[in-house]
């Protein structure tokens, strides 16, 4: 089997969840730069999991969704093919926290750069850069396109 220690950045997808004899797992979304790539290429899910107390302490109680994290550890390669790989965190680092509060009835969705957070109690949207930086709140899900067109007028000078 190999393995290769590494450091990951990304936002963490949903709430962590308890696994096995003390341990946590989660998952990283890695965004990936549009500008940067020719094909159209999605982000990636990075899979990850820890045994470490303090970590797994962490991770249950202080971490939610949205979070920016740089989690480093031993990526193991699958036992057989098709599995995804998963990270072994070893040292986990909170990059940035999510800007809105995310209860366990959200969900969180991408458009191209921006990412939205929808929940079922509430009509009005969150919406960041998939960098994590506030643009606004749309006031239902039909307003979501007019607030990202509007911060993009505003980013490239012509608001």
């Amino acid at each position: 089997m190999d393995t290769k220690h590494c450091a990951v950045d990304g936002g963490v997808d949903a709430i962590p969840a308890p696994g096995p004899r003390g341990t946590t797992t989660f998952d990283l979304i890695v965004p990936v730069d549009l500008d940067s790539v020719e094909d159209d290429i999605h982000d990636t899910v990075d899979t990850c999991t820890s045994g470490d107390p303090r970590i797994v302490h962490e991770l249950l109680n202080r971490i939610h969704p949205g979070d920016l994290l740089r989690a480093t550890g031993t990526l193991v390669q699958p036992p057989r093919p098709g599995e995804p790989a998963r990270l072994v965190v070893d040292a986990l680092r909170v990059l940035d926290t999510a800007l809105v509060p995310v209860l366990r009835d959200m969900v969180m969705d991408r458009y191209g750069d921006y990412c939205i957070i929808f929940d079922a109690d509430r009509d009005q949207v969150p919406v960041l850069t998939a960098l994590r930086q506030w643009v606004g709140l749309a006031d239902n899900p039909d307003t979501i396109t007019r607030l990202i067109d509007i911060h993009e007028r505003m980013n490239d000078g012509d608001a």
